[in-house]
């Protein structure tokens, strides 16, 4: 029965909010109807894609699909590296889509104004509704046009909630296009992510210190530079949804996947970066001071910041449970976490959280009750993350996604850096969290 969601506010969060000491793990909501809020600094596939250098994406999808990627390539100023085709009625009842994909696919490539190196083909739900011939069209096209690299990608949202997603199989599609190359033992990748890591992470310094050297998509100026990518021994990868695409390079071109999750908790940064150091043959220094300094950048951030109310969201960072327990055990007064889910790396967190803190809020993020439930506060609150602003209403937020790049020991004191001018400067969110992409150039 439809009920009607105008007039009262609305208060019962059953459904929408549980206490973490009665949540489940690692999905504390039941899989409904869901509601999309308007923070919109997560990337997307469009994004993600163009991070391949001198490469085209063609999408191959229905009007209605089309629309939304459309006017993402359109905020990024990056129509000419973005074609579509058009699926229609009749493809589907007289059985031309094959046809459809390769004569689309031709006609766009003879009439663009330059030749990519790569092709980055996005094929949508009804291509597996109705069996389409996937592996026939890329074969034809890789005979038509032997100088151009084709790769396979998906708009496919039924695969939302079963095998890999659809981000994961694009960050794994993001170097499908790698070649097998000899592999030189000083070089290393940093995969799977949407944002640069930030070159003064432990990842580097530990890495350049023993004579490394170590790239990420995003250094790559061109696709011969991108290419090379295959050459490195070994993959790093801190971002849960890439890992896919670290174990398939490693099956594929022999390159040894170093999935070291990212934390905020000593002792596991410590043990992480130790089996990283230990995998390079490089050295792992002692970590006092890099841990001295972080309690310093807390006992400065809490005396900014007080015992105002802080909300953290899983796309200001991949752990939101780890950052929740170091700000809890510091001091800081955490009253929300906004997360749908949660990864296995969050598990041991999870369970820490529930004995030590049962009372936290966990608030789902796409519960339709979010949509009408209450968003002002009226404490000053410090959001970290978009949606975390969102739901609160908050001016006081750190505009960030994925952890901003920021990782180790490092990255805890930039995370604080960013809480503490947060909390001193109001920020316009209804302005800002409507950016698309964050970070990627969209305007």
């Amino acid at each position: 029965m439809l009920k009607r969601m105008t007039g009262e506010p609305l208060t019962d969060t059953t459904g929408a909010m549980v206490p973490i000491r009665d949540a489940k793990f690692p999905a504390p909501f039941k899989s409904e109807l869901e509601y999309s809020c308007s923070a919109r600094g997560t990337w997307n596939i469009v994004h993600t894609g163009f991070l391949v250098p001198q490469a085209h994406e063609i999408f191959a999808c229905a009007a209605g699909c089309l629309r939304g990627v459309v006017l993402t390539a359109a905020e990024m100023n990056a129509q000419e590296r973005f074609s579509t085709i058009e699926i229609r009625e009749n493809n589907v009842l007289e059985g031309d889509m094959e046809d459809l994909i390769i004569d689309g696919v031709t006609d766009i490539l003879h009439k663009l104004p330059y030749k990519p190196r790569a092709v980055l083909l996005y094929t949508s739900c009804i291509h597996h509704f109705i069996g389409c011939d996937l592996k026939l069209c890329y074969d034809r096209l890789r005979e038509r046009f032997p100088d151009i690299d084709f790769t396979d990608c998906y708009m496919n949202p039924i695969m939302r909630k079963s095998g890999l997603t659809p981000d994961q199989l694009m960050r794994r599609g993001l170097y499908a296009l790698l070649k097998p190359r000899t592999i030189d033992p000083k070089k290393i990748n940093i995969i799977g992510n949407n944002l640069p890591t930030d070159k003064g992470s432990e990842l580097f310094t530990i890495a350049e210190n023993a004579g490394f050297t170590v790239t990420e998509i995003h250094d790559c100026k061109d696709y011969d530079a991108y290419q090379s990518m295959a050459e490195a021994a070994f993959n790093i990868c801190y971002n849960p949804v890439g890992k896919a695409g670290g174990e398939a390079l490693e099956k594929r071109l022999g390159q040894k996947l170093l999935y070291l999750p990212l934390s905020y908790d000593y002792e596991e940064i410590q043990q992480t970066l130790g089996a990283y150091a230990d995998a390079i043959g490089a050295t792992a220094p002692d970590w006092s001071q890099e841990i001295a300094l972080c309690e310093q950048a807390l006992a400065s951030a809490k005396a900014v910041i007080g015992d105002a109310p802080i909300v953290i969201d899983y796309t200001a960072t991949m752990r939101p449970l780890s950052l929740a327990k170091l700000l809890l055990t510091h001091g800081f007064r955490v009253t929300a976490v906004y997360a749908d889910s949660f990864t296995g790396e969050d598990k041991a967190d999870f369970m820490w959280l529930q004995e030590h803190f049962g009372e936290l809020p966990v608030y789902a993020t796409v519960q339709v009750k979010m949509r009408m439930l209450p968003r002002g506060t009226q404490e000053k609150t410090l959001a970290i993350g978009q949606k975390a602003a969102y739901f609160t209403s908050s001016p006081y937020f750190v505009n960030t996604v994925e952890c901003g790049g920021f990782y180790g020991f490092t990255g805890i004191r930039q995370m604080l850096a960013l809480m503490e001018d947060a909390f001193l400067h109001e920020k316009d969110t209804r302005k800002l969290i409507q950016i698309k992409g964050l970070g990627c150039g969209c305007v």
